[in-house]
């Protein structure tokens, strides 16, 4: 199994990313903390965390709302 994360830009398109693969979730959260914000001005507006094929969460990589 492997862990992995998708890119999409503000209008939900795929946009480029590395693609990495992880051996654990941890391992994938763990480099997401470390990338989101090169990623985020990059275009990439939000991420999922897929493992296999399989959807884990998705999050958005853009300031919270108040």
């Amino acid at each position: 199994m492997g862990w992995s994360w998708r890119y999409e830009d503000a209008a939900g398109a795929p946009a480029g990313g590395p693609a990495e693969t992880f051996a654990s979730q941890a391992d994938a959260e763990s480099w997401i903390g470390q990338t989101w914000r090169e990623l985020a001005g990059n275009g990439v507006a939000t991420v999922t965390l897929v493992e296999d094929e399989r959807t884990e969460y998705r999050m958005s990589l853009g300031p919270a709302d108040s």
